[in-house]
């Protein structure tokens, strides 16, 4: 029965409870990609997460920070497993284009279009859920085009 109470505990807690600051940034190695706004307000910086070890069931999840350079503030905006092409782009000062996905798949997109501001994307929906994380975005994006508003 505690097992039962504990593993029910655990999920609530990873379903409801989720920040960015649970990933685990230990194997983290910042991308090549960098960006900043058209005024140098932000700079949007591409970060990697190798996990699974060698082999097939290895690969790769990519983040994406918001640094606010004005205020001096950084946030994570986008998270989701690397695809072979990724890359961003700035559309104005506070809408960011990331693309990330596998030519070979077409399932594999998890591009996207987000205002720096108020929108994320976590692939597994993970944010969208979250509790703690409701009020401090207005969209919350996942896997598939869902929305949370």
């Amino acid at each position: 029965m505690a097992g039962l109470v504990l593993f029910f505990g655990l999920f609530i807690s990873i379903q409801y409870f989720f920040t960015f600051r649970t990933i685990d940034k230990k194997l983290m190695q910042k991308g090549p990609e960098s960006v900043s706004s058209p005024s140098g307000k932000y700079t949007a910086n591409a970060y990697y997460e190798p996990y699974g070890g060698a082999g097939p069931s290895s690969g790769v999840n990519v983040w994406v920070e918001i640094s606010n350079n004005e205020n001096h503030t950084i946030k994570t905006i986008y998270y989701a497993a690397a695809k072979s092409q990724f890359s961003m782009e700035w559309l104005d000062e506070v809408k960011l284009s990331i693309v990330n996905h596998e030519s070979k798949y077409t399932n594999s997109n998890r591009s996207i279009e987000l205002n720096v501001d108020k929108e994320i994307y976590h692939e597994n929906g993970l944010a969208c859920q979250s509790l703690l994380m409701k009020d401090e975005y207005v969209t919350r994006y996942q896997h598939e085009s869902t929305s949370y508003n």
